[in-house]
């Protein structure tokens, strides 16, 4: 699982040692945890790599100034979970601004963490010698709500979500809004209502507030019966149109040209045997 990486930070701050083989994943790409090694380096940890398995090992973490070369969301969790038991502070700079890290911020500092900064570029830690319990209600998920947002228009339905932040999919619902669809929200509720086929689009995926590379796959599966061209970039994962080969078994005309696909719109795709090479594709279908 991909998210076993995000027990590294956590571990290394409670025990101060870890053993793990590399994560997997969605196959969307090159995913190296590079970026989560070497912050966490700067934290004082040492790395080892001996037959697949890695040992992290660090007496206590010290608190560091940390720049991120790219808003990773994983490393930045990781960074930030370390972080609240180091000693000392840490500024982490380049941080990603995704409302996950936020959640994440705010459940530990309920916990008794004091963390500054979350949902800006530069987050601020000051480690704690212990955490506590809490209660704590997690969020809706802004990219399940999305894909049933983008189905939804796809199939020229209607929908209402219940326990969706509208402003955490801005992005999202503005591109929906320009293939037609109706887009209306209030206090914790998204609804949309599709009345015709959608009209083409042009999107270019990125870290938050743009369109979510997560969604990209659901919104490619949409522009595949939509009236006229619509293109789509994808910036973050360079795997991630791999979704394309499949659709293109149910009757979709789709075009690839490195990170950039030409999509024409067909008024109706057919059944077919397919196979899901990672979570968001599989929503997809």
């Amino acid at each position: 699982m991909r998210s076993s990486i995000m027990l590294l930070g956590p571990l290394l701050g409670r025990v101060g040692q870890v053993e793990f083989s590399s994560p997997g994943g969605c196959s969307i790409g090159e995913r190296p945890i590079d970026l989560h090694r070497q912050a966490l380096e700067q934290m004082g940890v040492c790395f080892e790599e001996r037959d697949g398995v890695v040992t992290a090992k660090v007496s206590r973490l010290k608190g560091a100034v940390i720049g991120l070369p790219f808003p990773s969301v994983g490393a930045t969790e990781n960074v930030v979970a370390a972080a609240v038991l180091a000693e000392g502070e840490t500024v982490l700079e380049g941080a990603a601004r995704e409302p996950e890290i936020g959640e994440l911020c705010r459940f530990l500092n309920a916990c008794g963490a004091k963390i500054e900064g979350a949902g800006t570029g530069t987050i601020r830690i000051r480690g704690v010698k212990r955490l506590h319990g809490c209660t704590w209600r997690v969020g809706g998920d802004r990219i399940v709500a999305g894909t049933y947002l983008i189905a939804a228009a796809a199939c020229g339905g209607e929908i209402s979500l219940r326990g969706a932040d509208a402003g955490q999919l801005s992005s999202v619902c503005g591109i929906l809004a320009k293939t037609g669809a109706k887009v209306e929200s209030g206090a914790d509720r998204i609804s949309l209502k599709a009345e015709e086929r959608p009209e083409a689009v042009r999107v270019a995926t990125g870290p938050y507030p743009g369109f979510p590379t997560d969604l990209q796959s659901p919104l490619l599966a949409l522009c595949c019966v939509a009236r006229g061209e619509s293109v789509i970039e994808e910036t973050v994962f360079e795997g991630r149109f791999k979704t394309a080969g499949e659709l293109a078994r149910l009757g979709a005309a789709i075009g690839i040209d490195g990170r950039t696909a030409r999509i024409e719109g067909r008024e109706c795709l057919v059944g077919g045997h397919v196979r899901a090479t990672d979570l968001r594709g599989g929503a997809a279908w």
